[in-house]
């Protein structure tokens, strides 16, 4: 019998005028598409698995913040809007039979009543040291640990989704 992987955390940047938390809730599920970044395009095609939680990050914004999370519900395939021309995401080097951008498939857990802002992520004591707190660190998907994880949702005043 094989062993269940342990479920990860991660942590997704949207500016909120591309798409928001509100967004999300609305739509209740979305592909998660758009990653132009080697490393992000890793995790999503190598390690971001069915049932991993994320925290939904609105980046680009007032203030910078986590404002709820999420779920994976379908792992890493190829990026389609890297293939239509028309597309803002379109990408002329990448091709259908061997795709150079992957994304996953995410449905809405929950939004936080009160977001966590980078200053409350800074006074943490564990999560002042999250890699979106690190100087320079731009990558728009990013991996959370267990601890930060429950660390953020108790600053949210959350408990975990179901």
């Amino acid at each position: 019998m094989a062993k269940q992987r342990a479920r990860r955390y991660w942590l997704f940047k949207s500016e909120p005028d591309a798409y928001s938390i509100d967004d999300l809730q609305s739509d209740g599920q979305t592909f998660w598409d758009g990653v132009r970044n080697y490393q992000a395009r890793n995790m999503l095609r190598d390690e971001i698995q069915v049932g991993d939680r994320i925290l939904f990050y609105h980046s680009n914004a007032k203030p910078m913040a986590v404002v709820g999370t999420a779920e994976v519900i379908r792992s890493g395939y190829a990026d389609h809007t890297a293939f239509d021309p028309n597309d803002k995401h379109y990408d002329p080097k990448s091709d259908p039979d061997e795709p150079t951008w992957f994304m996953v498939d995410v449905k809405f857990l929950q939004k936080f009543e009160t977001p966590v802002t980078r200053d409350d992520l800074k006074g943490g004591e564990v999560t002042s040291g999250m890699m979106v707190m690190q100087r320079g660190s731009r990558l728009s998907i990013q991996p959370v640990t267990a601890v930060e994880w429950k660390a953020v949702l108790q600053r949210a005043g959350v408990n975990e989704p179901k």
